[in-house]
């Protein structure tokens, strides 16, 4: 589940990149939380059942970071957008 959660990550961070390299980096600001959210993710799985505080820490990362993405469009915030 880690592999697939930091593949996720990767892809969306080559989204960005290439969204970035073609001048429309302001419409997808999205994607960067997309990033941080799997990547936070994909890190807690990882890691040992040892660290489980660690683990539950960055799960909880996680679910904020990818709560902010489905909240901005209800809340108005238009910095995800490019508005």
């Amino acid at each position: 589940m880690a592999l697939i959660q930091l593949g996720l990550s990767f892809t969306f961070l080559c989204m960005f990149a290439y969204a970035w390299s073609v001048g429309d980096a302001g419409e997808t600001r999205w994607l960067l939380f997309m990033i941080a959210g799997t990547a936070l993710s994909g890190i807690a799985e990882s890691l040992p059942e040892t660290q489980l505080r660690t683990v539950g820490v960055l799960r909880f990362g996680a679910v904020l970071v990818l709560l902010c993405v489905v909240a901005a469009p209800l809340l108005g915030l238009e910095f995800f957008f490019g508005g």
